[in-house]
């Protein structure tokens, strides 16, 4: 049996990353079979462009928390923010690129990013809510009196 650490505060944090990477693979790996089989090639590249966007939209957010958590909420939320901001307009330059381009399916680019996304976020959820973590900390030594 392996000893946790419930004392990590960014315990919940890691646990979502790893369910919601094990919930991106499998999601994928449902999709490139059902869309294979219904549309092919195009349906592949479909479900692996919407893979890779829906999966990074909402992976990118839990790593840029766990990278700052050691840093001031400020900067935090500044990183989030910021990186928000920059997958917005990553997915809008990716989506503009291939918008006129015949090479995938739109359904299956479609359907996987939304399933990604309600899949990879409900099983971070889960994972947060479910975690155990210590709420108190021991209290700190009073400070020592000057003689």
């Amino acid at each position: 049996m392996q000893e946790e650490n419930f004392d990590d505060p960014r315990r919940p944090l890691l646990r979502a990353l790893r369910l919601g990477s094990l919930a991106l693979v499998a999601i994928t790996v449902i999709s490139l079979a059902l869309w294979g089989w219904l549309a092919g090639g195009p349906g592949l590249w479909g479900v692996l462009i919407g893979a890779l966007l829906g999966g990074s939209f909402v992976l990118m957010t839990v790593l840029s928390v766990l990278l700052t958590s050691k840093t001031s909420p400020s900067t935090t939320g500044a990183v989030v923010l910021g990186g928000w901001l920059l997958k917005l307009v990553v997915t809008m330059l990716v989506m503009w690129a291939i918008s006129d381009m015949e090479f995938y399916d739109r359904w299956a680019l479609l359907v996987t990013v939304v399933v990604v996304l309600v899949v990879v976020l409900a099983s971070e959820t889960w994972e947060v809510i479910t975690s155990r973590v210590t709420y108190t900390s021991t209290p700190a030594a009073p400070p020592a009196a000057d003689s």
